[in-house]
């Protein structure tokens, strides 16, 4: 067996994959970067790949005409739902991928979730085979989002919600799962995303030392849990190529 490439699309150099590239490094995976700030751009096919990540960012999106790599990515995860190929949208990119199969993004009613926050798990989210073991329980995950997607595509499962935010994990068929909140973020993510939002926290009343504060505390927990269901999304991936390499009749 070849040794599995996941394309990731970074959107900002200040949001990259954080936990989530060091377990997927874990598992022998090959991890491609494209994006404006990596050197390569967005290929216009998964051809040679086994999996993909879109990353989060500050742009909306749809908002093409100041991140024109956007209708190359939400492409990329169309064909990843016709072609079952294991997906994970995080923030931005769980909004791209309802935006590419049909669904609808807006600015959050209620206002955005900023720091720690509580992820409620479905209780029927048991046979899920990354979210599985969360079903039925209430986690803390680091949140930084102003836009929600509000309407999901057809064939979507709603695995976590918040008071906030009903879609906060959603699985789109059978390999493609988006997740509003950041598995990836660890105290130093946090401490940039603080720095360049300064001002916003400022307007959201949210005391800067306070949240990097509680990250820092929160840290061993959330490598622990954010930890192990990208070791499962892993286990998807490297299960999904050994049936593609079944698929293929070996040479004479």
């Amino acid at each position: 067996m070849t040794t599995p490439r996941v394309l990731v699309v970074e959107h900002q150099d200040n949001a990259g994959l954080g936990l989530v590239g060091d377990r997927l490094r874990s598992h022998d995976l090959e991890l491609v970067l494209v994006g404006p700030d990596a050197g390569r751009p967005v290929p216009d096919s998964l051809a040679g790949y086994d999996a993909l990540v879109v990353l989060g960012g500050t742009m909306g999106p749809t908002e093409d005409d100041t991140a024109p790599w956007l209708p190359a990515t939400r492409q990329l995860l169309a064909e990843g739902i016709e072609r079952e190929v294991p997906m994970l949208g995080i923030c931005l990119g769980a909004q791209l991928l309802a935006t590419a199969a049909g669904g609808h993004v807006r600015d959050m009613p209620a206002g955005p979730e900023v720091g720690l926050c509580d992820v409620e798990f479905a209780s029927d989210a048991a046979p899920d085979p990354v979210f599985g073991g969360l079903a039925g329980v209430t986690v803390s995950a680091v949140q930084w989002h102003w836009l929600e997607a509000d309407s999901l595509p057809a064939d979507s499962t709603v695995l976590a919600s918040s008071d906030a935010c009903r879609n906060q994990a959603f699985r789109l068929g059978t390999r493609a799962w988006g997740v509003q909140f950041h598995p990836e973020a660890l105290t130093r993510t946090v401490i940039d995303w603080a720095e360049e939002d300064r001002e916003n926290l400022a307007l959201l009343g949210i005391e800067e030392n306070e949240l990097v504060s509680d990250l820092r505390a929160a840290e061993p927990k959330l490598i622990s849990l954010w930890g192990a269901v990208t070791d499962r999304f892993a286990s998807v991936v490297l299960g999904a190529q050994t049936l593609s390499d079944q698929a293929i009749p070996a040479s004479a």
